[in-house]
């Protein structure tokens, strides 16, 4: 779990690393040491937890968290135990006494895995290994694990495999719309492609395991920025 540290105090941010230290599954990615900065940070990027000081200058961690549209899990970390309320009825994971020990923080980090697990559970989507399509007046089931790429195809889009296709009436907007988040990649306006099928790129198009070439267009070249990690 990626991890922000929200305090004015110096040493504040110190004890935190420190108890962080002895949880290898909580990566502290930033410090910041008021609400402004940490609102800027997080405009650029995402955390799973923030450890939060509540008294700050100009902004406290409170007024911060009513300001936050999307957040994280939240463990306020204060030296005033009359916020605890307020804390929990805006569904904070824990609060926090300070001066923190390393037995409380670890069971608010408990807390923490909890809550994320019991997220993740909720959320855990239901997997989609086919499509059906209309090909020749019948109703034809497509294994999306032996789909190579989508082409789009005047008023119809071809449907590539190893060793053959498909052809079918519609557009490839739609199949960017349907198809599984993240297992198909547009690369080029008239392309959508299995990132599973890809074995090599340079700067102007892919190659799929059937030796196929796919143009990249340049309006889609950022869609591959993490394709190799």
């Amino acid at each position: 779990m990626k991890a922000l540290i929200i305090d004015d105090e110096p040493l504040a941010h110190n004890v935190l690393l420190h108890h962080s230290r002895a949880h290898t599954d909580i990566e502290v990615v930033g410090q910041c040491f008021n609400a402004t900065e940490a609102l800027s940070f997080l405009d650029g990027k995402q955390v799973d937890l923030i450890l939060l000081d509540i008294h700050m200058p100009v902004l406290s961690g409170l007024k911060m968290l009513r300001v936050m549209a999307n957040r994280p899990q939240v463990i306020l970390c204060t030296a005033y135990q009359e916020y605890a309320l307020e804390g929990f009825e805006m569904d904070v994971t824990d609060y926090l006494l300070k001066p923190v020990s390393s037995e409380r923080f670890a069971q608010a980090l408990d807390k923490v895995r909890r809550r994320a697990g019991e997220t993740a559970s909720l959320a855990k989507p239901i997997i989609q290994n086919h499509i059906v399509i209309r090909v020749d007046r019948e109703d034809r089931r497509v294994d999306l694990d032996k789909v190579l790429c989508f082409e789009a195809y005047g008023n119809y889009v071809k449907i590539w495999f190893d060793e053959s296709s498909l052809l079918t009436a519609g557009t490839l907007k739609n199949f960017v719309a349907t198809l599984p988040y993240g297992r198909f990649i547009q690369v080029h306006k008239s392309y959508l492609v299995n990132r599973e099928k890809i074995v090599a790129q340079d700067s102007e198009k892919l190659r799929l395991i059937n030796e196929k070439l796919v143009r990249i267009g340049k309006a889609f070249r950022k869609n591959l920025a993490d394709l190799w990690k």
